[in-house]
């Protein structure tokens, strides 16, 4: 499946998709991330070009809501469907916790497994699982490359409450 490339103020970004939608979303240091860059491609759906700008924009610290990006989800579980919606549904510069999202899905004792649901999530930012947190408001586990500096890095691009300025130490 043939891949874009493009750049974001995190780094350069990756993006595959089916009919259906987004089917993967690479980050800055992914594996795999090799393709052509959006610019240079051609035969890229308009939906794709509106979805990677969305995100350039939400990257530049614009407040973008990302909800209308279709999403190719046919490969998922429908609890992971479900925990990937809910977690949509945190705007940017707002910040969720692991049990909040189970809440909200109707699974209150299942924040482990909302965290384990968004360690696998293929579509990081458009699903924007930088915004759940633990319960203390801590910064734990963010699968993607960087880890957890990454995290902080796209909560201060947003301004997240007690992320608005850059950490000394990441």
């Amino acid at each position: 499946m043939a891949m874009i490339l493009f750049e974001t103020a995190i780094g350069t970004c990756g993006v595959r998709w089916s009919e259906a939608g987004l089917t993967e979303v690479l980050m800055p240091g992914s594996r795999g991330l090799t393709g052509e860059p959006l610019e240079t491609s051609t035969g890229v759906p308009e939906q794709v070009r509106a979805a990677v700008a969305g995100m350039v924009a939400l990257l530049a610290g614009e407040g973008r809501d990302l909800r209308y990006v279709a999403l190719d989800e046919r490969h998922l579980d429908a609890f992971r469907r479900r925990v990937y919606a809910a977690t949509r549904q945190i705007a940017a510069g707002s910040t969720a916790s692991y049990g909040e999202v189970a809440r909200a899905i109707g699974e209150p004792r299942a924040a482990r497994e909302v965290g384990i649901a968004l360690a696998q999530n293929p579509f990081p930012i458009v699903v924007p699982c930088h915004r759940v947190l633990a319960a203390t408001g801590a910064l734990h586990g963010f699968s993607a490359p960087g880890g957890i500096a990454t995290k902080r890095r796209m909560l201060e691009i947003e301004q997240a409450p007690g992320f608005t300025q850059e950490a000394l130490f990441a």
